[in-house]
């Protein structure tokens, strides 16, 4: 029972009702307070919402949901909300619309064209020559060899935010005894990114097609898929889907299991997400040995984000020089961008890998909104750092110098953020962004004696504050918990003034 509470408490969206206690109500709002959801305004939707919603229906403060293009974001019950208010909130509070609608259904949704786009189903998939490569592959017409060595040639890596080399990652786990395992990544938790739902909703197959081809190439015997649980729609579509590949499969496949995480950031770091499918904690493990040796259920594991796999097919299809010619300044391939922020565009882009975010912004999305200035991004989510517009000229990609690096690493959100008289609280970006992201350091300065009020003073002990960034740095075994410390340096940094 032990071990059950500690599981049962240890996620967000679990929760544990003592005997005797009064359980939640039926509905509940979960309001995101994430970085661009805050600056679109949902501090106000979370003070307005009690008050009108009643004792009736439960608000909460979200951390990120994954849908900051469509700031500010909340979800009902199941039921997300782009473009939040108070008022669309409570249409749907009072109709308890509180399920994910899904693309065919007649239920009333304010956006129901953007939470539940149409999207390419097993028959229309097959029909585009969906599978024929997987099954190329198991029937023998491929070699293991050759299949990995376009992989290598190909340039590319894990899109997760390690970075680490796809075709290299393969040869080395297939070189550990079988049985083998893959874990895929889905939990995307990152504030600021939403690439792998914008491509799950849309072309879900083409993932499931390159997890079955490095399922074949590196021998693995069964495919995990953990999906975060804020993708109530995505879990409908693979679960959906996943059904529909195995009744009429192509090939022969391997055993395909679809989990749900419950709400828990860390989980994102792979050994964390591994031990969340074998039912426990999402705490990271001790390294080494490393995932690819002792894995998933101690087996040697195959780990990938969702988009690495997502380019499988079109590598193999078009050639590794298509995929490594696309790059700029120096790096290979392309790279799927979540933007959000104050540009005219913000959604999921497309764009050559080590493009700037200055030419990302004008060339993809359109430029700033109308009188809004260009004054800071967070190029790899919240945990990876805010730099200053002064610094975007830098290739947004993986090889940058120290810190650059760690900015980058993280993931592939990108917060941009503007300064305008429309917007007179985003004069000290600052401000609002580390009032979430110092609520882990705001406890800590007691342990060394300090008051309790010291976190609330004005101005920062900065001391202190690099000083315990530094053994958080020192003392994560999570590259997670390394890099928690970014925003706070380099607002230090390079916003002193502000």
């Amino acid at each position: 029972m032990t071990e059950v509470y500690e599981v049962a408490t240890f996620y967000h969206h679990f929760d544990v009702i003592k005997e005797g206690d009064t359980p939640p109500p039926a509905i509940t709002v979960r309001v995101c307070d994430s970085i661009a959801c805050e600056m679109a305004g949902s501090s106000e939707l979370l003070a307005k919402l009690p008050g009108i919603l009643g004792k009736d229906v439960r608000v909460l403060h979200a951390p990120c949901i994954g849908r900051c293009e469509t700031a500010p974001a909340a979800v009902v019950g199941q039921n997300p909300l782009p473009q939040a208010s108070v008022e669309k909130i409570v249409a749907l509070v009072k109709a308890k619309s509180v399920k994910h609608p899904t693309p065919d259904s007649r239920e009333s949704h304010p956006h129901k064209d953007i939470v539940s786009p149409a999207y390419v189903d097993y028959a229309a998939y097959r029909a585009q020559g969906g599978y024929a490569l997987a099954q190329s592959c198991i029937d023998g017409a491929k070699k293991r060899e050759d299949v990995i060595t376009v992989m290598e040639n190909s340039g590319l890596r894990g899109l997760g935010g390690a970075g680490f080399p796809a075709g290299r990652k393969w040869k080395s786990v297939a070189a550990e005894p079988a049985p083998r395992l893959m874990a895929i990544n889905i939990d995307e938790g990152e504030p600021g990114t939403f690439k792998d739902r914008w491509y799950l909703e849309r072309d879900p197959h083409r993932f499931i097609e390159g997890a079955l081809v490095a399922a074949w190439a590196v021998g693995i015997a069964e495919i995990y898929i953990y999906l975060r649980d804020e993708y109530h729609g995505c879990r409908a579509i693979l679960e959906k889907e996943v059904a529909a590949l195995q009744a009429n499969p192509p090939c022969k496949l391997p055993a395909i299991h679809l989990r749900r995480g419950a709400g828990a950031y860390i989980c994102g770091e792979e050994s964390a997400m591994i031990e969340s499918i074998e039912g426990k904690r999402g705490m990271p493990r001790l390294r080494p040995p490393y995932v690819a040796q002792v894995g998933l259920f101690n087996r040697p594991t195959l780990e990938h984000n969702m988009e690495t796999l997502h380019w499988v097919r079109e590598i193999l299809e078009k050639g590794a020089d298509w995929f490594a010619s696309q790059g700029r300044n120096g790096r290979k391939g392309v790279r799927s961008f979540s933007v959000s922020g104050r540009v005219k565009k913000p959604g999921v882009h497309l764009a050559p890998a080590g493009i700037t975010a200055k030419e990302l912004i004008a060339e993809y999305c359109g430029g700033m909104l109308e009188g809004q200035k260009f004054y800071g991004y967070l190029p790899g989510g919240a945990s990876g750092g805010i730099l200053p517009a002064s610094m975007a000229d830098i290739p947004l990609d993986f090889d940058n110098p120290q810190p650059i690096r760690l900015f980058y690493r993280l993931g592939g959100g990108g917060d941009s953020l503007g300064q305008g008289p429309r917007h007179r609280r985003l004069a000290q970006p600052d401000q609002i962004l580390l009032r979430g992201i110092l609520r882990p350091v705001h406890a800590l300065p007691r342990g060394h004696g300090e008051d309790a009020e010291a976190h609330r003073k004005k101005k920062w002990d900065q001391p202190l504050l690099k000083e315990l960034s530094q053994a958080m740095m020192d003392a994560s075994i999570c590259g997670l918990g390394q890099a928690a410390p970014n925003p706070v340096l380099s607002v230090m940094k390079y916003f002193r003034t502000r």
